[in-house]
């Protein structure tokens, strides 16, 4: 188990180092040996872990996946959730801005950076199908084309906010593109029930930090109204 445990903390470790290096000097110009160097790990546990440059940056993308966000009485408001939450992890955690800055990185001709892609739309794809099968989207909605113009969108959005002000603003221009997305897509009930607040993001996070498992309440949620019913 103690071996087990070290291997996982070094698989972190490395990801970590190749996450920052890979935002300092894009992929293309990082090197293995800066990875190494700034992990402080031998060549051997690095390769124990990860075959090549190329694995090292898959695994920096799926490593953004692995927080697990409340369910919600919603699935729109889960959607509403990953995005508001992505959005604060860019700004806070160096390896989920690797993970994007590798997906969008053109100068990267000889990674595959589709993995990301498909990733963020199929996460997209099954929490539209989950909503539509709960009647919380309007009857015209294509599910396929909304996931990824949705990805499209955020993808943009985030590119705009760090070449004006290194994402400060991200989390606000997130909101806003909700607010206008989700009118087109969204049951009017359902619509009014929705929490695209910018101070969400905080409340969801740290609820994942403590482990708690119930939907974090909606700006809606105050005692005097009825709790958001599940069909709603």
């Amino acid at each position: 188990m103690a071996r087990q445990e070290r291997a996982i903390r070094t698989r972190r470790t490395i990801l970590e180092a190749a996450a920052a290096v890979f935002d300092e000097r894009g992929y293309t110009s990082a090197t293995i040996g800066e990875i190494l160097d700034r992990a402080g790990v031998t060549k051997g546990a690095l390769y124990f872990h990860f075959g090549s440059k190329e694995e090292l940056a898959v695994g920096v993308f799926e490593e953004q996946l692995a927080i697990t966000l409340p369910a919600q009485s919603s699935k729109l408001q889960e959607l509403v959730d990953s995005g508001l939450v992505m959005a604060r992890r860019l700004r806070s955690e160096p390896l989920v801005r690797a993970s994007v800055g590798l997906a969008l990185d053109q100068g990267a001709m000889d990674l595959d950076r589709t993995p990301a892609f498909r990733m963020w739309i199929d996460q997209n794809t099954q929490m539209l199908t989950e909503a539509k099968a709960r009647g919380e989207l309007l009857q015209h909605v294509d599910v396929a084309e909304t996931a990824e113009l949705l990805v499209g969108s955020f993808s943009g959005v985030q590119l705009l906010s760090q070449l004006r002000c290194q994402r400060q603003d991200l989390e606000r221009r997130v909101v806003v593109l909700f607010e206008h997305f989700l009118p087109s897509i969204t049951v009017p009930a359902v619509l009014a029930r929705l929490d695209i607040s910018v101070e969400r993001a905080e409340r969801v996070l740290a609820q994942v930090l403590t482990g708690e498992d119930a939907a974090v309440p909606t700006q809606a949620s105050v005692p005097a109204q009825a709790p958001v019913s599940s069909g709603a």
